[in-house]
């Protein structure tokens, strides 16, 4: 009976507590772990994971990784959740998923953009879809050529080409996911591009906007053809260089706590987190889906050997 009584007070404090303060106390072994893209944890992650554990007890243990992990610990069950700022691979002979990316299913949940940085005191403001191929292909080596100082261009360009942001440059920029790039620096993971920008006046490169706003004013977003990667410009699809962000979930995952927290992600507070932090939440702007499709469709068809190169064809605008 005296267990019994101390086990019902136990429970009484712990809703008073909750009623009280607005925040629910984490049940023993209530985490969830979360590996994937830093530009996904940048864009809303970090805040959203801390938004539902004060509404649910439940933690986010965050892994990182990159995309590619992402994906790939969700599908061999290392993780619950993945983020990732790129969609699956597909196996070269058969264009189905690639065997380490099976069995999973991506939830775009919030779109992210493309953006070119570079050092915040380069004169340069403003670059072209069509200067940005130059610029990759090796046409354009120094400053002068975008209206800047007399200085050598450095490219910085990440390792491979399945990264999320390599993958999506080669995909929306070129429609070419071969694509091979002319840079003089080849970096591991976007943090370190991202940092060196901050350090090298001569640097340029890409990452997420949702990275690039972190490095506030110790790096420079151009603007691309115009326009700035505003909230509002993604949201409209005036800024072109969109890309959705997805959640990862294994098909087979019996944990309840996985679904109850991407319905968290994708219902009304979690997008009141995403706005809150200047994301744009994926059904705030879901038009813009089939514009991408496009874009992933003429990728695939170029893979295949049906379609011509992004160069010589009009830009999405």
């Amino acid at each position: 009976m005296g267990t019994l009584v101390k086990s019902s007070i136990g429970v009484s404090v712990t809703v008073m507590l909750t009623m009280l303060l607005g925040v629910a106390v984490a049940a023993p072994g209530k985490t969830l772990t979360w590996a994937g893209c830093g530009i996904s944890k940048n864009a809303f992650m970090a805040e959203m994971a801390a938004a539902y554990e004060k509404k649910t007890g439940v933690k986010i243990d965050f892994k990182g990784g990159g995309a590619t992990k992402g994906i790939r610990e969700v599908a061999n069950h290392s993780v619950d959740i993945g983020g990732t700022c790129r969609h699956t691979l597909e196996d070269p002979d058969s264009l189905l998923n690639h065997r380490e990316e099976r069995r999973i299913q991506l939830t775009p949940v919030a779109w992210d953009a493309l953006v070119v940085i570079v050092h915040k005191d380069n004169p340069v403001s403003d670059i072209t879809l069509e200067r940005i191929r130059q610029l990759y292909t090796g046409k354009l080596t120094n400053w002068k050529q975008l209206g800047g100082r007399d200085a050598p261009i450095e490219l910085y360009v990440r390792k491979g080409k399945i990264s999320g942001v390599g993958r999506t440059k080669r995909e929306l920029i070129f429609n070419n996911y071969e694509q091979e790039f002319v840079a003089k620096h080849v970096v591991d993971e976007s943090a370190t591009l991202e940092k060196d920008m901050v350090s090298n006046p001569n640097g340029v490169g890409m990452t997420g906007v949702s990275s690039a706003r972190k490095l506030g004013s110790t790096a420079k977003i151009l603007r691309l053809e115009g326009k700035e990667a505003s909230y509002e410009n993604i949201k409209n699809g005036q800024y072109i260089l969109y890309r959705p962000l997805y959640m990862v979930t294994h098909m087979q995952d019996p944990n309840p706590e996985t679904k109850k927290f991407l319905t968290f992600v994708m219902g009304e507070e979690g997008k009141k987190v995403m706005r809150s932090v200047g994301t744009v939440p994926y059904e705030d702007a879901i038009g813009l889906w089939s514009k991408y499709l496009d874009e992933q469709n003429k990728a695939l068809a170029m893979r295949v050997g049906t379609a011509k190169p992004a160069a010589t064809r009009t830009p999405r605008l």
